[in-house]
């Protein structure tokens, strides 16, 4: 099956509202598994991250009602 960025952000935001918080770490790892490393790339500082497009989506589908924390490397809602 062929996902879109549009498939993973809303696996993303689906498991931000059951959990509350998406630690990029686990979305990551489930990303890559399922489905697939095209929707993940390496950053200027070396860490993994999440397609910018994907990112977009999600930013999208929660309509600012997400924060990223810096610190805690994951989203939680504001």
């Amino acid at each position: 099956m062929s996902y879109t960025a549009q498939d993973v952000a809303d696996w993303m935001l689906g498991e931000l509202k059951f959990a509350g918080i998406l630690h990029q770490e686990k979305a990551v790892a489930h990303i890559t598994a399922h489905f697939g490393e095209q929707f993940i790339y390496v950053n200027e500082q070396g860490n993994t991250s999440i397609d910018k497009e994907v990112k977009k989506a999600f930013k999208k589908g929660h309509g600012g009602k997400a924060a990223w924390d810096r610190e805690g490397f994951f989203w939680g809602w504001t």
